[in-house]
């Protein structure tokens, strides 16, 4: 018989992890409901900042389900030079910090960047629009969907596209037939990750797109920007990122239950 811990113990230092993590988001959301709650939340910074998050993050998650799963998909399936390296690359920015990504996107994109130079020849300018805020949650969420669906694409056994080929099924069909039915959990908590990734985002913003009200100054940046001139909208602000952040996860985890079932 195998030995187990003691179950105090497991249950103290179990319960000091779930306070660490649980009790400051309750303090702050306890702390936000003021009796100008309401009027705070309905002001033209919060209802400007909580707008231009949800748009620019549901952007780039589209872009990244588009662009990503492709990455996923070649990764698992497909041997190639320099396949391993690519890899460690691709995670890169999951332990860069955000604002060293901020500048890189700055460097590629900004006026005198790799890109952004000849772009900004022809009339386009990327950093410090709403653009720059969507490179810039790309740039930090995307590893977390295609690391989401690498799991999901090894989870596929590559006989079951085979027998769908046999049958005559196109590889696009057989892609969207059975690869992607049978990776949707990961899929799912893939988008979960991305997209709560890119609603909090702040370093690499702020960085590369700035903080222009109604045009990139988004939740976190609003949060920063209010939070020594007016705390009570940076309580609110930061409540509402929580409650928003938390419903999407409850709501795309129940999707996957209901999924699986």
């Amino acid at each position: 018989m195998s030995p187990r811990l003691p179950w105090s113990l497991v249950a103290i230092t179990g319960s000091v992890m779930i306070l660490l993590l649980i009790l400051p988001v309750l303090v702050l959301v306890v702390q936000a409901l003021r009796p100008a709650f309401v009027a705070t939340l309905l002001s033209p910074t919060v209802t400007e900042a909580l707008k231009l998050s949800l748009t620019t993050s549901s952007i780039s998650l589209a872009l990244t389900i588009l662009f990503g799963t492709p990455v996923a998909y070649l990764l698992v399936r497909y041997h190639f030079p320099g396949k391993r390296l690519l890899n460690p690359l691709l995670d890169l920015p999951l332990v860069l910090p955000p604002v060293v990504a901020g500048i890189g996107l700055l460097l590629i994109f900004g006026r005198r960047g790799l890109i952004g130079e000849p772009l900004s020849e022809l009339g386009v300018s990327i950093a410090f629009t709403s653009t720059a805020v969507v490179l810039a949650q790309i740039f930090v969420a995307s590893p977390l969907f295609i690391r989401a669906m690498k799991v999901g694409f090894s989870g596929t056994l590559p006989q079951l596209e085979a027998a769908a080929l046999t049958l005559h099924a196109s590889r696009w069909r057989t892609f969207w037939r059975v690869t992607l039915p049978l990776s949707a959990p990961s899929f799912i908590e893939g988008c979960v990750l991305a997209w709560t990734r890119s609603l909090g985002e702040f370093g690499a913003t702020i960085v590369f797109a700035g903080s222009l009200a109604g045009r990139t100054r988004t939740m976190p940046l609003a949060i920063y920007s209010t939070l020594e001139r007016d705390l009570d909208a940076a309580l609110t602000l930061s409540a509402l990122l929580a409650v928003v952040a938390f419903m999407l996860l409850l709501l795309f985890r129940q999707l996957a239950v209901i999924r699986s079932a």
